[in-house]
């Protein structure tokens, strides 16, 4: 069975679609709650949640903000599968502190609660945390282009297409990874805005999306039209810097480094559009937290941490035709047979 739900009382909600499955268990349900339905990765998730539902019994709702930021639209799935008697929440949380409260009623109301890729503010409000290593994903390409300009690592002019301007965990993540990994030091490396290098030309924010990237792009040419390095939160946003760059003829001349490793952007990095971009796996995050939804609702059991992290690492890789001394990478080949979307 296969049906599109649709609820006034969602308001701005986007469409909640239900896949459900054999008997198996057939008392249990689950939600997945994602930034955007739009966006390669949370495409994936979803085609990963619903996969492992299937496979498993359990019944799927899957809700998605209209944008990426669009945090009421997540409040109100909350409150949906609160209603409906779900088991368990996975969500891709958009605002990392403000969904914080919602996420305690849903404890309060018997749900297991994890975060899918970014963590919460604090990350112990989800019962658990299954993502790339953010922090890692950011070091991995800000030491790829601290090595790929060498001596000019030290006169670049660095410019942050950063997500939205409530600076999810995901966000800062990647974005003060990054900074370790050049060599810069992000001063407190809990937010994005307050290091005061002189390299760094300054930040913007793309919605995580191609036209996104585009505008912060023409924002910092503005800012300094020497820029000749770019951090982006993902690779829809590299590609909108790239085609800003390409309208004022200054493509060849500035390095662009992303996250994600979907499909596309793997293309990208081949194509020369990206010159890096650290690879992580969605498809692989959803199907173990509905695992995870199974295994509480069978005996109360909640899943645990990589050892020696406060989260469960579901890997990263750094992905480039370029590799760099001391940085450890794959090349496009291997990318693309691990690539999604």
């Amino acid at each position: 069975m296969n049906k599109t739900i649709v609820s006034a009382a969602l308001g701005a909600l986007a469409l909640g679609v239900v896949f459900s499955a054999p008997a198996q268990a057939a008392d249990v349900s689950a939600c997945l709650i994602t930034k955007t339905d739009t966006n390669p990765f949370f495409v994936k998730m979803k085609e990963g949640a619903a996969a492992k539902a299937a496979e498993l019994g359990i019944e799927l709702k899957a809700y998605a903000g209209k944008v990426d930021g669009d945090h009421d639209s997540q409040v109100a799935a909350i409150e949906s599968c609160i209603a409906d008697g779900a088991k368990g929440i996975l969500i891709a949380a958009s605002d990392t502190k403000a969904i914080v409260d919602q996420v305690k009623k849903a404890q309060d109301a018997g749900l297991l609660v994890i975060a899918l890729d970014t963590p919460l503010d604090p990350a112990t409000a989800a019962d658990a945390t299954f993502a790339t290593d953010n922090l890692q994903a950011g070091k991995l390409i800000g030491a790829w282009a601290a090595a790929t300009l060498g001596d000019k690592a030290k006169d670049a002019k660095i410019g942050f297409l950063d997500l939205v301007p409530s600076q999810p965990t995901v966000d800062v993540l990647r974005d003060q990874g990054f900074m370790i990994g050049f060599g810069i030091d992000p001063k407190d490396a809990s937010k994005i805005g307050d290091e005061d290098d002189a390299r760094i030309v300054g930040h913007d924010v793309t919605n995580g999306n191609e036209e996104g990237g585009r505008t912060a792009m023409e924002n910092l040419l503005q800012k300094d039209p020497d820029i000749n390095v770019i951090h982006t939160i993902n690779e829809p946003a590299a590609v909108g810097a790239y085609e800003a760059l390409k309208a004022v003829g200054k493509e060849k001349d500035v390095l662009i480094v992303s996250v994600d490793g979907g499909c596309p952007g793997v293309k990208s990095v081949a194509e020369g559009v990206i010159g890096a971009t650290s690879q992580q796996y969605p498809l692989l995050m959803a199907s173990l937290g509905i695992e995870a939804i199974a295994q509480y609702a069978k005996d109360g059991t909640k899943p645990k941490p990589t050892e020696g992290k406060d989260f469960f690492d579901t890997g990263v890789a750094l992905v480039t035709d370029k590799p760099a001394t001391g940085v450890e990478s794959i090349d496009v080949k291997t990318g693309t047979d691990k690539c999604w979307g």
